[in-house]
């Protein structure tokens, strides 16, 4: 993990990617947002390499994505947890889950994974709703507006947005 930092850019997106890492982690907490909490499970769920799944592990810990807790005294042994804060990532592990469904997917071949609702089972998709009203709103009909904490740049970009 040493690419660049984003570290001071205004971007909820950059804070968000600081925060989480890299695809390695997103598969991480993939795993650990189905159930899956050891070392070697999580090591063997993605094929990752031994230094390269501490190195996550640490940095999502860092991070307060994820918590370490100790299962077993003689030998030291511990297990890895969602925090409130990776919880929320689900989002994002949903979401891509979502879009790869939809456009990355052999042809030939079905999602492998599904989210349903857990006291109905029917299925379950991430959506825009309004914050207001709580109604969906169509993806084609959002677009990005200042917010409270916009700088130059976002109010640079946001110029290039065709009305």
């Amino acid at each position: 993990m040493k690419s660049k930092s984003f570290d001071g850019m205004v971007c909820s997106i950059a804070r968000a990617l600081e925060t989480i890492g890299d695809r390695w982690a997103i598969l991480i907490l993939r795993d650990l947002s189905m159930g899956l909490s050891r070392y070697e499970d999580l090591r063997q769920s993605s094929g990752i390499t031994n230094a390269t799944l501490s190195d996550r592990l640490k940095h999502l810990e860092e991070n307060d994505l994820i918590e370490r807790q100790q299962y077993q005294s003689n030998p030291a042994r511990h297990e890895y947890v969602l925090t409130r804060k990776g919880r929320d990532a689900r989002l994002l592990t949903q979401a891509l889950v979502q879009i790869g469904d939809k456009w990355a997917v052999a042809e030939d071949q079905r999602p492998p994974l599904r989210f349903v609702d857990r006291k109905t089972g029917r299925a379950v998709k991430l959506a825009l709703v309004d914050a207001e009203t709580e109604e969906t709103v169509k993806s084609r009909d959002v677009i990005p507006h200042e917010g409270p904490g916009a700088d130059d740049l976002i109010r640079w970009r946001l110029t290039y947005l065709k009305k």
